[in-house]
């Protein structure tokens, strides 16, 4: 029997009401496969617990991490917390702590009377957006000089080591080779002319050893304006820390909003644990009133099972959404249905069962 340890951080809002929907189906998989085990340990770190204790974790919470095979994260934001504190102090310091280097964030239209862009389908909205997520833009690099003067300057760098950008490229290719699909990178070369330069002549240069996967390179502003007027010419996408955090949700807005939007921070070489939640935030706007959406928890759910090399029950854990996004009877009000968050949870378990018989994952 394999058993998998997962730390659950629930965080803030709506993430431990999203999450627990996640913990039930993996406790669902677990019944229906006799040879998987998942055991669960909770941390109770976030802003809530930042205005209690002053801080977003524990001094020693990146050794109590260190021995699981996954991070399970729920949501992280709360009213009186400055967002640089919860992000910088929680999130980027496990991402960067265990050097979850990749980013992984699929843009899949599920149903297409979800996308606001007209005439668009299933067919045109499917790829992948892979995140730089160790460095770059976010590497936490400047200085504030003369602070409160009328001389004061501000300077944030950004920092693209030649490991960390060919390591991210690399990815990218190896995944665009393997999943048979053309490979495009997004940056702004013209503009930043030290670091996107140089992403994308390492770009360039380890395409050279990819002769077989179909390549394209825009800047970023075009980009952005092809993923509204023609996302489908994109498949497999490499850029930036900042980029893809920019793209991404605009990913997000174009297939049904950031309740079916999921993200994976991994450490491919699993030297550490890596990281797995939706990326809607904590919505403190409609947190305990039962109607968060948990399609993009049960999501990162889906991509945590591929990364422990189980996946025929990622496959049907997003099949079972891709099934239950067509059916508006049992969604939350932020897709047009009127269930709870639990019974959303608890419809899907059963659909599960019928995808897992189906497909016959067991």
């Amino acid at each position: 029997m394999k058993n998998f340890d997962i730390a659950l951080i629930p965080g803030d809002g709506i993430g431990p009401e999203v999450v627990t929907e996640g913990v039930k189906v993996l406790k669902a998989i677990e019944k229906m496969d006799t040879n998987l085990s998942f055991s669960f340990t909770e941390f109770p770190w976030g802003c809530e617990h930042y205005l209690k204790t002053g801080k977003m974790m524990d001094d020693d919470g990146i050794d109590k991490l260190r021995h699981f095979d996954a991070i399970y994260l729920g949501a992280v934001g709360y009213p009186g917390v400055p967002d640089h504190i919860s992000l910088w102090e929680l999130l980027l310091r496990i991402r960067k702590e265990f050097d979850q280097y990749v980013n992984l964030r699929p843009v899949i239209l599920l149903n297409q009377s979800l996308t606001p862009l007209k005439s668009k389908t299933e067919e045109d909205i499917d790829f992948l957006v892979i995140r730089e997520n160790s460095e770059g833009e976010y590497a936490g690099a400047g200085d504030w000089l003369f602070k409160g003067q009328p001389e004061e300057v501000v300077l944030q760098t950004g920092v693209f080591s030649r490991k960390g950008t060919e390591r991210i490229i690399r990815y990218a290719y190896e995944e665009a080779r393997k999943s048979n699909r053309t490979l495009t990178s997004i940056s702004k070369g013209n503009a930043l002319n030290y670091s996107m330069v140089f992403w994308d002549e390492v770009f360039e240069e380890v395409g050279k050893e990819y002769p077989d996967v179909e390549t394209y390179s825009y800047l970023v502003d075009a980009a952005s304006l092809y993923l509204v007027s023609d996302p489908e010419r994109f498949e497999v996408v490499v850029t930036s820390n900042l980029f893809g955090d920019i793209i991404t949700d605009l990913g997000a807005g174009i297939t049904g909003g950031l309740g079916l939007a999921t993200g994976a921070n991994v450490n491919p070489e699993k030297q550490y644990p890596s990281m797995f939640e939706p990326v809607h935030g904590s919505a403190p706007d409609i947190a305990g009133k039962g109607i968060a959406n948990p399609i993009a928890a049960i999501w990162s759910v889906s991509q945590m099972l591929d990364f422990f090399g189980e996946e025929r029950w990622g496959k049907a854990v997003l099949t079972t959404i891709q099934d239950m996004v067509k059916e508006t009877e049992m969604l939350t009000p932020d897709l047009g249905g009127n269930a709870a968050t639990g019974d959303v949870g608890d419809s899907f378990i059963e659909k599960l069962k019928i995808t897992a018989d189906t497909i016959k994952v067991k």
